[in-house]
């Protein structure tokens, strides 16, 4: 539970994708007013920074309160801890040489400003305020004991970003550095795996399987076709999204053999989860060989489909038995089945990363306070 939930104090927050950029202010887990939603900007920084300070200007106007800080999401690679971004930025190449944002946005509004990776605030809103917490829920309500305490994140849209949270903290790495976008991608492992995840990708096998590569649909549109609710290639979309899962589930399924937590998925492509979700759980559950023949699972936990009643039934279940304690009359309860879940998120991307980012902000105040 988010001890924050009650909380008086107001938090400007800032989801930056690199098509555009969603502000609010949150009192708790809700947003005050509606949040607004400008572009981005990216290619400039002159108009991207301008924006950036219009869009909390206007949150400010609207909600007619003082912040108490603004925290939000901005993609890495960057400097987070001193606010700092710059490196390689696919979405944002205007701040590729770097760029004090943090510093610039705190002489603007003399608040206190925290600035974190965006699948980072992702995963800990979802860590905090969405799937883990409904998980151990529904496991406790089943009358289950198996409680969770890591999630990893995973946002699927322009990019392919990732967040993790061990124990209830945020796990920022000592770089601020925890990304699987550059890892190899399972097709062509030359390049990496964003390239076969992200909008992009959806659109280029889209093209390549209708043979229409200058078909100029977004990923909203391919899955309209792949619905039958507008004229296309309905197995070329179907094949596209179902690529797309298989691809993300290679990458997946490293950060799940390392972290052994919860898995939960957002952002704008999550509405096409039934055309990615069987490649996607079919990775994940897939089989690896020894030298010497033997067969084994790619993931040494079970991988159950949260989404699904059947499945989170048996994933509540487990394999519970009594077993006796040595030399003694009495027994324990054991369940040697490890396990975990995917789901998709609840909350959506722009609310998840904007919880995390509020909680984050008021752990800081207090810390330094």
């Amino acid at each position: 539970m988010n001890k924050y939930r009650n909380d008086s104090r107001i938090v400007l927050t800032l989801d930056a994708g690199g098509t555009n950029m969603v502000f609010g202010a949150m009192l708790g887990e809700d947003y005050l007013g509606t949040p607004i939603t400008l572009p981005a900007n990216a290619d400039n920084l002159d108009l991207c920074l301008r924006t950036i300070v219009l869009g909390f200007e206007m949150v400010v106007n609207q909600i007619k309160a003082t912040p108490a800080a603004i925290s939000f999401a901005f993609p890495g690679p960057a400097d987070y801890p001193h606010g700092i971004i710059g490196g390689y930025l696919p979405n944002f190449p205007s701040f590729r040489d770097g760029v004090a944002l943090g510093p610039y946005l705190e002489r603007h509004f003399h608040i206190p400003v925290f600035i974190n990776n965006d699948g980072d605030l992702f995963a800990y809103g979802e860590a905090l305020g969405g799937v883990l917490p409904e998980i151990n829920e529904r496991l406790s309500a089943a009358g289950s004991s198996k409680r969770y305490h890591n999630l990893i994140g995973y946002t699927l849209g322009t990019g392919f970003g990732i967040g993790t949270v061990i124990g209830g903290r945020l796990n920022r790495g000592d770089n601020s550095c925890v990304e699987t976008f550059c890892l190899p991608h399972k097709r062509r492992s030359d390049v990496i795996v964003e390239d076969g995840v992200a909008i992009r990708a959806v659109k280029r096998v889209y093209g390549e399987v209708s043979g229409n590569p200058a078909h100029g649909l977004e990923p909203k549109d391919i899955f309209e076709v792949a619905e039958g609710l507008r004229p296309g290639d309905v197995d070329a979309a179907r094949k596209a999204f179902a690529t797309m899962g298989e691809i993300a589930g290679e990458a997946i399924l490293t950060a799940a053999t390392l972290i052994d937590g919860l898995i939960v998925i957002g952002g704008g492509m999550t509405a096409a989860a039934r055309y990615f979700m069987p490649t996607l759980l079919e990775t994940l559950r897939g089989q690896i060989h020894t030298m010497a023949g033997e067969t084994l699972n790619r993931l040494q936990m079970k991988v159950y489909n949260l989404d699904d009643e059947d499945d989170f039934a048996r994933f509540a279940k487990g394999n519970v038995r009594r077993i006796n304690i040595y030399g003694t009359d009495e027994e324990v309860e054991y369940d040697p089945e490890k396990r975990i879940g995917i789901a998709i998120s609840r909350m959506g991307a722009s609310k998840a990363t904007a919880v995390g980012a509020y909680t984050y902000a008021l752990t800081q105040l207090d810390r330094q306070s």
